[in-house]
């Protein structure tokens, strides 16, 4: 868990200087900044840098004044349109843009731009990524559709380079549609109940349906491995998807890479153990080890870190690309923003902690706007969004009859399972 960040060293007198104020207790007026930047401050005192009075903003500075609330105004509205979706919002913006136009004869086609972007952006929010049919209804093994409708995996795409770069098209596709916003509303309606679970809030479509998205891939490796009747083909299904993830890996694409490999490890394949025997698992296990959850996943903190460096200096699109496991990321921020209090024990907001969270998302917004490099097959992506994929039930059902169950406990499942899916005795 992040530390949680003090109050030491916070304050120090500053560059700038504000209004004249009363002193408080824990700061001195006219120093709650540290080198020009916010350290520390209470509201009062950060309100009183940001308006201006007769004394402190004087009537010959507007044009600079004005200048900087357009651009606080076009940053605020380019990263967070959704902060403006009611009209309520959208009449305030327009009310403050209206007095500032005057101000200066540049201002008005700025203010024109500003509010044109906003509307374009508003308009597309309701565009989400393709949906997911039947993405979150696996079916059944009884419902287990005929050899002539159902196609393979392998019968589509049987080359997992290929592949790793049609599944880096539908995260980045998914990933360009969740807005910074929704990591915050992610957590506002946190449910009391439910411990440290955050609960997803209606404006956190997109985050929602990209974990949907994630455990769907899930439950399509573990189906395409369990499918096949003969056991060297499902060895065959296993070492394809352990190149796809190789090559996942090293693209940057590490949400379809552990995807990829919690499907593989799922107790329905994993129990596999004649299949297994036929894999060249040593590529496998050295996947795993990178996405080892040890040490807080240190290994895929280190891979992530390398993949960030590499994006930083990179001199293709190619090597831009950083799609970080997210579930992981959202983890990360929940509990930054959980043991790490708003507000310093003198009562001033905690910037160190704000900082910090900017700098988490500021990096996925980053991330999600490389455009993909690789040229999309509608068919691939087609099946990865379509193709039917099998329950829990159904998966234990279809490993049980490939490799016929050995302890107690699997022959009394097996038993179950074919009495309530199949409705044999």
């Amino acid at each position: 868990m992040p530390r949680t960040l003090t109050a030491s060293d916070m304050v120090t007198p500053g560059s700038l200087s504000p209004p004249p104020t009363e002193s408080t207790e824990g700061e001195q007026a006219g120093q709650p900044l540290l080198d020009g930047a916010p350290s520390s401050a209470s509201l009062d005192t950060l309100i009183q840098h940001l308006v201006p009075t007769a004394d402190y903003y004087p009537e010959a500075r507007v044009r600079k004044f004005g200048a900087k609330l357009l651009q606080l105004l076009a940053e605020w509205t380019e990263t967070f349109p959704r902060d403006f979706e009611e009209e309520s919002t959208i009449g305030h913006l327009t009310d403050v843009v209206g007095r500032i136009s005057p101000c200066d004869e540049t201002y008005g086609s700025r203010v024109h731009q500003l509010l044109q972007t906003l509307h374009q952006k508003l308009a597309s929010l309701g565009q989400g990524p393709e949906s997911l049919v039947g993405a979150d209804k696996p079916i059944s093994y009884r419902t287990k559709p005929p050899a002539s409708i159902h196609r393979e995996l392998l019968g589509v795409c049987s080359d997992p380079y290929t592949l790793a770069q049609q599944l880096t098209h539908v995260e980045l596709e998914r990933l360009r549609h969740i807005g910074p916003e929704e990591f915050v509303q992610a957590f506002v309606n946190k449910d009391p109940l439910a411990g440290t679970k955050p609960r997803f809030s209606d404006k956190t479509n997109n985050v929602e349906a990209y974990v949907k998205w994630f455990n769907r891939l899930c439950y399509l490796v573990a189906t395409e491995i369990c499918m096949p009747a003969k056991k060297k083909q499902r060895a065959q299904v296993i070492e394809f998807f352990i190149d796809v993830a190789r090559e996942c890996f090293n693209i940057g694409n590490f949400n379809s890479l552990m995807a990829i490999i919690s499907g593989m490890n799922m107790s329905p394949v994993s129990r596999l153990k004649k299949t297994w025997a036929k894999v060249k698992t040593a590529k496998f296990f050295i996947l795993e080890h990178q996405m080892d959850p040890t040490g807080n996943f240190c290994n895929y903190r280190t891979a992530l870190r390398g993949a960030a460096h590499r994006s930083l200096t990179a001199h293709s699109s190619r090597e831009k690309i950083v799609i970080p496991f997210f579930s992981l990321l959202i983890k990360d921020i929940y509990f930054l923003n959980e043991g790490c209090a708003n507000r310093l024990p003198n009562g001033h907001v905690n910037f160190e902690k704000f900082l910090e969270l900017a700098k988490q998302v500021g990096e996925f917004i980053t991330w999600k706007q490389v455009e993909c490099p690789f040229e999309q097959d509608p068919s691939i992506t087609h099946y990865l969004y379509t193709a039917p994929i099998f329950s829990e039930d159904g998966l234990y059902l279809a490993s049980y009859e490939s490799e016929s169950p050995e302890s107690q406990t699997e022959k009394e499942r097996w038993k179950s399972l074919r009495s309530s899916i199949l409705g044999k005795t």
